[in-house]
């Protein structure tokens, strides 16, 4: 497996597009995207938990039901969530793109972002395909990453490739994903494309096991979002024998698919609202699988330990109080915590106790920008790994005045 440039349209048969068509008022800000398949793909997506559910989700779900895609379409700026003709906008979405790239409507993966419960108007983004269809190319997903952003301040891109049965097949991903992050599927907005040939079935299974592991362990606020979705799509133009079943070829899909979902979650939290750190928990030594998830989501999602590490304050008290609140079975006097970043390692507390140690040290630690906070329970031989960022004084002023 090799990293390569091209993100969604990395793989073969894949173009793309982003543009702005008028639903943000900044003309220099893109707002509306498209990601083509030239061969029907295999489509499978995980949505939201939260019961507010974004109109273009539930769209979505009816049009992939069979299994099948061949583009998706998303607006920022506008999430068209508590719209009473939410639906309605969505659908017309489908139809006019559908009609433009000479597809079913059916086909029409649509997905929106940006501020909920604001009227959102199908004339921009009518008036806006034709545009955005013809500009499609096979060099273009930066474009479609930046007309998905709302609050980001990066583009979230990544492609690797991989061999299945001797042939090579591509992968890649983009994502936006800011604030109002706390999922329990799937983080914000991300769309992944492969030519790999694989079943629907297959596909689902391989994106419902790996988001428990991936999206489902990253935190910025503690805020699940009404239009979290992630969507596969594969159109199996790489020519591999059709992963139908588990075995050696769904493995190495995995490890493909993990390398893209786990590199998009850390640019996710990474690029938190107002953050100026990725912090990572590892948790190791757990009883079982469950505990490690449990402490690991607990330490990242303590508002308290993201603003110990704002201010690069090795205040690990506040470590052991989220593991002590999470739920999770543990023994508190066998919890070991250090700090790491690449200025080096420092422990801070052994077996539930604190030990002396350099604060100067731990300064300089957490003073860089990316944060490792290691956890043994020192119980078993499960581990998991969390994703978030520093809680900053930038966050409440972003989200203060969000709409106006």
């Amino acid at each position: 497996m090799k990293l390569i440039s091209g993100g969604v349209c990395a793989a073969k048969g894949f173009l793309a597009n982003g543009i702005h068509c008028g639903i943000r008022k900044n003309k220099s800000k893109r707002d509306l995207s498209l990601i083509f398949s030239e061969k029907r793909a295999a489509a499978a997506a995980v949505y939201t938990t939260n019961l507010v559910k974004g109109a273009p989700l539930i769209v979505t779900k009816r049009h992939i039901a069979d299994g099948y895609a061949r583009a998706v379409i998303c607006n920022s700026g506008n999430a068209n969530t508590c719209n009473a003709n939410g639906i309605e906008i969505a659908e017309q979405t489908s139809l006019y793109l559908s009609q433009a790239l000479d597809i079913s409507a059916e086909d029409v993966v649509v997905a929106s972002t940006g501020v909920i419960g604001l009227p959102l108007e199908i004339e921009p983004i009518k008036t806006g395909i034709p545009s955005l269809v013809s500009g499609l190319s096979h060099d273009k997903s930066v474009e479609a990453a930046e007309g998905i952003m709302t609050t980001d301040t990066k583009v979230k891109e990544i492609a690797v490739s991989f061999d299945i049965g001797g042939k090579e097949c591509k992968i890649g991903g983009i994502a936006k994903g800011s604030g109002m992050i706390h999922p329990n599927m799937a983080t914000m907005l991300v769309f992944i494309t492969t030519d790999c040939a694989i079943s629907p079935e297959m596909l689902k299974k391989a994106l419902s096991s790996d988001i428990e592991t991936t999206f489902n362990m990253v935190s910025i606020d503690g805020d699940t979002s009404t239009n979290d979705m992630v969507t596969v799509l594969a159109n199996g133009m790489a020519g591999n024998e059709e992963i139908i079943s588990e075995g050696e070829a769904f493995g190495e899909f995995m490890k493909a698919l993990n390398t893209v979902t786990v590199h998009l979650c850390r640019c996710i939290a990474a690029d938190g609202e107002g953050a100026t750190k990725l912090i990572e928990c590892i948790v190791t030594g757990a009883a079982d699988k469950k505990t490690a998830k449990t402490v690991a989501k607990s330490v990242i999602c303590s508002s308290l330990t993201k603003a110990a590490m704002f201010g690069a304050d090795a205040n690990w008290g506040r470590v052991l109080c989220a593991i002590g609140y999470s739920g999770a079975d543990v023994d508190v006097n066998k919890i070991n915590v250090a700090f790491k970043s690449k200025k080096g390692e420092i422990p801070v507390c052994v077996n539930g106790s604190g030990i002396e140690f350099s604060e100067e040290k731990a300064k300089e630690i957490l003073l860089e920008d990316e944060i490792e906070i290691k956890v043994n329970l020192q119980s078993g031989e499960y581990s998991s790994t969390a994703w978030g960022c520093d809680l900053t004084y930038e966050y409440v002023k972003i989200n203060g005045d969000y709409r106006t």
